[in-house]
C-alpha cells in the first residue's frame, strides 16, 4: 500500500477514487453540495485512513478482502449492514466494519472517521493457528467486548497512524514492520471476540517440555534480523503457539516474544558499541532490530545494561 491524499467536491470523482482505494462500490447522494477528504498513512499491509465525508452519502460495496476497522470521530454512519446484521455508529464507536469476504452497505451522514485495514492472515499468524487443517481466525462480533478494550485498540491505531507508519526508519525495516503488524493484530484479537479464544489442550501441555524451548531458541537466534512472530517460532519448534508459550513460562519464566525482544536488545547494544556516533543514531540502530518506541527502548535498555543507549553510543 502507498500513502495517498484525496479531496473533491465531485460525486463521480469521489466514487472513482473509492473504487481505486478500497473496493468496487457504488455511492449516491441527493445533497446539493459534496465534499470528501481522505488521507492515508500506510506501510506493508497496514493502512490508517482519515476520512471526512461532509454530506449524506449512501454506499454499496463489494468485499474488501481485508480486516477493516472503523472509528467514528463525529457524525454518524447509519443503516450499515453486512453478514446478516445491521447497526449504526456514532462518535466514539470503534467497530469491525465488515468481514473480509462479505459485501456491505450503509450511509455516511456528515462524518469524520478513521479506517484501519490490514491482511486478515495476520490474525491467524499472531493467534498461532498454524497446524495444517486449522481454520483461519475470525472475529465473532463487530463490536469490541468492552469499552476498555476499545480504548486500548484506539490508542494503538492512533500510535500507528500518527507516529510511526510514515517514519522512514519504519518503512526501511522489515523487522520493525513485522513487529508493528503483530502489535496491531494482537490488539484486535484482544479487543474483539474471536475464534482463537480457547484454553490450552492436553497436547499443548504435553508438548511444553525443555526440548520445545531449545528448538524455539535456536530458531530465534538464527532469525533475529527477520520479521518473525510467535506463529513462526511455534512452527519451528514443531508445536502449537499455546504449547511454546507454556514451555517458556514454565522453564524460563517469560514469554517467547519477551525473550525475542531481549535477544534483539542485546544486538542493539552490540551494534551501538561498535558504531561511529557521527554516522549512526540510536533510532537507526533500534529500527533495524524492531524497536519503534524510543521511550520504551530506553527504559528497557537502561534496566538491562544500567545506562541509556545514547550513553553507549557516545562512548563507542
Amino acid at each position: 500500500m502507498e500513502s495517498l491524499r484525496f479531496e473533491s467536491r465531485d460525486l463521480g470523482r469521489t466514487e472513482a477514487f473509492l473504487n481505486r482505494a478500497y473496493t468496487k462500490m457504488q455511492i449516491g447522494s441527493t445533497a446539493p453540495q459534496v465534499s470528501a477528504r481522505i488521507s492515508r498513512t500506510a506501510a506493508d499491509s497496514m493502512s490508517v485512513d482519515r476520512i471526512e465525508i461532509g454530506f449524506e452519502m449512501s454506499y454499496d460495496a463489494d468485499p474488501l478482502g481485508k480486516i477493516c476497522l472503523c472509528e467514528v470521530d463525529s457524525g454518524t454512519i447509519e443503516e450499515h449492514a453486512t453478514d446478516g446484521w445491521e447497526d449504526a455508529f456514532g462518535p466514539g464507536d470503534l467497530v469491525s466494519f465488515a468481514p473480509p469476504d462479505r459485501p456491505y452497505r450503509g450511509k455516511v451522514v456528515r462524518s469524520k472517521y478513521t479506517i484501519t485495514m490490514f491482511d486478515p492472515a495476520l490474525l491467524t499468524r499472531v493467534a498461532g493457528v498454524s497446524r495444517k487443517g486449522d481454520a483461519p481466525v475470525r472475529l465473532l462480533d463487530h463490536r469490541p467486548h468492552s469499552r476498555a478494550a476499545a480504548r486500548q485498540l484506539s490508542q494503538t491505531i492512533a500510535y500507528l497512524g500518527d507516529d510511526v507508519l510514515a517514519n522512514p526508519h519504519v518503512q526501511a525495516s522489515p523487522v520493525l514492520l513485522a513487529s508493528l503488524s503483530q502489535l496491531l493484530a494482537a490488539s484486535v484479537l484482544a479487543a474483539f471476540p474471536n475464534t482463537a479464544m480457547a484454553e490450552p489442550g492436553v497436547v499443548d501441555r504435553r508438548d511444553a517440555h525443555p526440548r520445545t524451548v531449545q528448538r524455539a531458541l535456536a530458531f530465534m537466534e538464527s532469525h533475529l534480523d527477520q520479521g518473525i512472530g510467535i506463529a513462526d517460532i511455534a512452527t519451528a519448534a514443531g508445536v502449537t503457539v499455546r504449547a511454546v508459550q507454556i514451555a517458556f513460562r514454565t522453564h524460563l519464566g517469560t514469554t517467547p516474544l519477551d525473550h525475542l525482544r531481549r535477544l534483539r536488545l542485546a544486538e542493539v547494544r552490540t551494534e551501538l558499541l561498535a558504531a561511529d556516533p557521527s554516522e549512526q543514531t540510536v533510532a537507526q540502530v533500534a529500527a533495524r532490530w524492531g524497536f519503534h518506541h524510543h521511550g520504551r527502548l530506553a527504559a528497557a535498555y537502561q534496566q538491562a545494561y544500567g545506562e541509556l543507549p545514547s550513553a553507549t553510543l557516545s562512548r563507542s
